[in-house]
């Protein structure tokens, strides 16, 4: 049975769930989930997890994510991208100056409203679906954390140049709505602004460097060697070999004695296998999530 990460350069027009459905078909495995939703107009990094790996999925949610991001100055739109409807135009008048003086109220811990235009749930009912049926709510501010903003000296590689475009690098925390960032950067500036491109460059700790595409996987003569073992998704974490009595509890999803230092810890056993990521206190390790097959 398959088990592992394939990261996937997702392409323009596909969901996220599009994209498991071919890995599922491929793989002929129905366990298959993604590490965190691209938008259908984003491209990039997208983690899949097949087979046991799906465990994972959950840690690689709450990491952070990288992307690279065209923000066009002048138009404002309901979805807050350039896949929706244009609600007003602006006049520009923005040099490379202006746009950096706006951009450290945009640092580090932030709140943003939800776009209505987004999955969030209020009351059972997906956002987008009333926005779809002519409603706004009111949607209460979350917290997120840019970690890093930067404006690009030029267009990257696929993105085309276009006028009162500008294009930025942000690393920030998960449930960070980039779109949201654009709109928001537009507002500051006076003459609104949407998005208008987006590429993930970086999720779950994988890059577009280990990213294959998905005609690269169906052309693939062994598919499965593609995929990156589960441990990866943990490589922050130190590492600790057990055996006997200790390798005995893991199994058996007891705690056990390690002697090692507090904190998180990737756990194999005797033959290098990956056994577990666990949380180590005073010296007792607890199984945090499993990954032998049982």
């Amino acid at each position: 049975m398959p088990n592992g990460i394939l990261i996937v350069d997702k392409p323009q027009d596909w969901t996220s769930m599009d994209v498991c459905a071919k890995v599922r078909g491929i793989f002929h495995e129905k366990r298959v989930g993604h590490g965190g939703t691209l938008d259908p107009m984003a491209t990039g990094v997208l983690p899949v997890f097949v087979g046991r790996a799906t465990r994972a999925v959950e840690f690689a949610v709450e990491g952070k994510k990288e992307y690279v991001a065209a923000l066009k100055l002048g138009v404002v739109t309901n979805t807050q991208d350039t896949t929706g409807d244009i609600l007003e135009t602006r006049p520009v008048t923005v040099d490379r100056s202006r746009l950096e003086g706006v951009l450290d109220a945009f640092r580090g811990e932030i709140a943003q409203i939800p776009p209505m235009y987004s999955a969030i749930k209020i009351k059972g009912k997906k956002l987008y679906e009333l926005a779809r049926a002519g409603q706004e709510v009111e949607r209460a501010p979350r917290q997120v954390t840019i970690e890093e903003l930067e404006v690009l000296a030029e267009a990257p590689a696929g993105f085309p140049a276009e006028e009162n475009t500008w294009y930025l690098r942000v690393a920030c925390s998960k449930g960070t709505y980039i779109r949201t960032l654009c709109h928001d950067i537009g507002q500051a500036l006076g003459c609104g602004g949407c998005m208008s491109a987006l590429r993930r460059t970086k999720a779950a700790g994988f890059t577009l460097e280990q990213a294959v595409t998905l005609e690269e996987l169906q052309s693939a003569p062994d598919p499965a060697a593609l995929l990156a073992p589960v441990d990866k998704c943990f490589a922050a974490c130190p590492q600790l070999t057990i055996q006997g009595a200790a390798l005995k509890k893991a199994r058996n999803g007891n705690p056990f004695s390690c002697g090692a230092a507090d904190g998180l810890w990737r756990v194999y056993g005797p033959e290098g296998e990956f056994l577990l990521l666990g949380s180590c206190t005073g010296g007792t390790m607890t199984t945090m999530k499993s990954f032998f097959e049982v």
